[in-house]
C-alpha cells in the first residue's frame, strides 16, 4: 500500500516571516542583523512540513548573497562572538530598566 503524505502545516508566524524574508530579499548586501535573521529562519523552518515558499525564499537568499548554509552558520557565529544583540545599533548605549533613572536616586 503507498504512504500517505503528510498534509502541509501552516506556521503560526509565517505572516511576519514573509514580511522579514521579503526585507531580506531587498537587501542587496546583507548586514549583520540581516545574517542573523536569515539563519534563525533557516532554522526555524529547518524539517518543518509546510511554507514552502518560505523555505524556497530563504535557500534563494543564500543563493543571491552567495553563501551556503555552513558559510552562513559560521558568519552568524562570529557576529554573535563580537557581541551582536538584535534590536541594538552599532554604537548604541545599552539601556537598563525603566528602574534605571535619575529621578529615583533623588
Amino acid at each position: 500500500m503507498p504512504e500517505i503524505p503528510a498534509p502541509e502545516q501552516s506556521h503560526p508566524l509565517h505572516a511576519i516571516d514573509r514580511q522579514v524574508i521579503d526585507q531580506l530579499l531587498a537587501a542587496a548586501t546583507p548586514g549583520d542583523g540581516h545574517l542573523v535573521d536569515a539563519a534563525r529562519l533557516l532554522h526555524r523552518y529547518e524539517g518543518f512540513p509546510g511554507a514552502v515558499d518560505l523555505k524556497d525564499d530563504l535557500e534563494r537568499l543564500l543563493r543571491l548573497w552567495g553563501l551556503d548554509r555552513t558559510a552562513l552558520r559560521d558568519r552568524t557565529r562570529a557576529i554573535w562572538a563580537a557581541g551582536y544583540r538584535p534590536g541594538l545599533a552599532t554604537g548604541a548605549e545599552a539601556v537598563g530598566s525603566g528602574f534605571d533613572t535619575a529621578a529615583a536616586e533623588s
